[in-house]
């Protein structure tokens, strides 16, 4: 008996293999482009992304033996939609998290409706990431779509209507649409009668890890999956992630390192206050049944690093191409073990939490004829893992305390990298067994439809921890005091206009 699990990304998915062990048997991925526009528009093309689902399922189930794979989950990218038509036919492209053509909506919809109020309900603070107002953009832009829509799906349920099922969502998915109310677990009726819009034209919300329906059995032949091969309700990759990394219980949180920088901790009751709401800190559910997860991230994350490699690291990409070896693995080696003397405002891109601020830009403060070259390569990482910090301690202070990291995504592979971030933060750091989690994450909630082994069990199982990393006591003291300062730094440069 073998397990699927997807995850479909903004940039790409993949498709993994697993046994009831947890063991990787096979893995499969594939790219696609984002569409942009003038206006700020972002989009998929749905139809494309669909064939590259199958794709990677058929490229996996290849690799194992035939017809062994008996069930899926799916983690999907928050927020984007698809408009689907009569006879389940795609009508426009997924306008994704990153389109902010919606931004006048994000901005006067949530006043008229009660901005406190909408917190309350959805555990979210209004920005133009959300399908609320892409929604609400499309009706007034494209009313020919909109009207035709029979079904506005997010990317887990159109996977799910593509293979043959009537549609379902997770919970956890459903609490990125904005449109749901994370405590009583449905489609808000009010918010959604002041859009226009009716339940019947989104898929069913369901839990994590419930069986959705059997694959249509010609589509599970040509994908190489058994005869009644089931779909379960994965989630938002987030907290698939977060599954995946073993986070199952209060005081744990996933910190993945991307692109993007993200920590993800666990609760079990939704968690609402002022200081959560007035730093845009979202409450929704978890994949495990009963809790609830909190996302805080920096959209300047591991980016940071492949912009100075691309612009500043010649050298060492030579040495990697020459040697075999890895471009940021020489790169983090120049940073050095020891606090950096600058001060860094990671703004190289948008702010994520808890500022969502779209105009500030970094700064780098401390700079001499003396810096050194890897020193700056060092305080450029310890601007994000400050950023970290400065969402961890509004987190504390709400009553949201963190105990221990789970440490995945490239990042998480540099021992330097990761006991900067434990000495920044002053938590410990554990590394995992673990490339895939989104995906790990989803195959747990399907593995345990199929068994009836709680999903807990399995994380207990299946996740391995790699290494505990604490932090130093010496840089520890020094990163204290370089926090305070860091914490004025925004306010001073927030007000410049460059």
């Amino acid at each position: 008996m073998n397990i699927l699990g997807i995850d479909i990304g903004t940039s790409g998915c993949k498709a993994v293999v697993f046994d009831e062990t947890g063991q990787q048997l096979a893995m499969s991925k594939s790219e696609y482009d984002v569409i942009f526009y003038n206006d700020g528009g972002a989009e998929l093309d749905s139809k494309e992304v669909i064939e590259k689902c199958f794709r990677v399922i058929k490229e996996c189930s290849e690799q194992v033996e035939p017809a062994s794979i008996v069930g899926l989950g799916i983690s999907s990218q928050g927020e984007a939609f698809t408009a689907i038509g009569k006879n389940n036919e795609i009508i426009c492209n997924a306008m994704i998290s990153s389109d902010m053509r919606s931004e006048a909506y994000a901005r006067s919809w949530p006043k008229e409706f009660g901005e406190e109020k909408l917190y309350h309900i959805t555990g979210h603070t209004a920005h133009p990431l959300f399908t609320l107002f892409k929604l609400l953009w499309l009706k007034d832009n494209k009313p020919d779509i909109w009207r035709k829509a029979e079904k506005l799906l997010c990317f887990e349920d159109l996977l799910q209507l593509k293979l043959g099922l009537d549609p379902a969502i997770s919970w956890s998915l459903a609490g990125r649409t904005m449109m749901f109310d994370v405590r009583k677990h449905e489609w808000n009726a009010e918010i959604l009668e002041t859009i226009g819009l009716s339940a019947g034209r989104l898929a069913k919300p369901l839990p994590s890890g419930r069986i959705v329906g059997r694959i249509d059995n010609k589509i599970a032949g040509e994908l190489g999956l058994s005869d009644n091969a089931f779909v379960v309700t994965g989630g938002h990759d987030q907290p698939c992630g977060a599954l995946g990394a073993g986070v199952t219980k209060p005081g744990l949180a996933m910190y993945a390192t991307g692109t993007v920088e993200c920590i993800t901790p666990a609760f079990s009751e939704p968690v609402f206050t002022k200081d959560l709401r007035y730093s845009n800190l979202s409450t929704y559910d978890h994949t495990v049944d009963g809790m609830y997860i909190i996302v805080a991230y920096s959209l300047t994350g591991g980016n940071i690093l492949k912009w100075f490699r691309d612009e500043f690291g010649k050298d060492e990409l030579t040495q990697a191409e020459q040697s075999g070896g890895n471009v940021y693995d020489l790169l983090l080696k120049t940073a050095g073990e020891e606090p950096s003397g600058l001060l860094v405002l990671p703004y190289f891109t948008p702010s994520g939490t808890p500022y969502f601020d779209t105009k500030t830009k970094g700064a780098v403060l401390g700079l001499r004829l003396s810096t050194r070259r890897g020193e700056f390569i060092r305080a450029l990482l310890e601007g994000v893992a400050f950023e970290m910090r400065l969402n961890m301690d509004i987190l504390e202070k709400s009553g949201c305390n963190i105990e221990e990291l789970r440490a995945i995504g490239g990042g998480a592979k540099s021992a330097i990298w990761t006991q900067l971030k434990a000495d920044v933060t002053g938590k410990k750091i554990t590394t995992l067994n673990i490339t895939e989690a989104g995906c790990l994450g989803v195959a747990m909630l399907a593995c345990s439809a199929y068994t009836g082994v709680p999903v807990r069990e399995l994380a207990e199982k299946w996740v391995k921890p790699q290494s505990v990393l604490y932090p130093r006591n010496q840089n520890r003291a020094l990163y204290d005091e370089r926090f305070v300062q860091y914490k004025k730094l925004y306010s001073a440069v927030k007000g410049i206009d460059i």
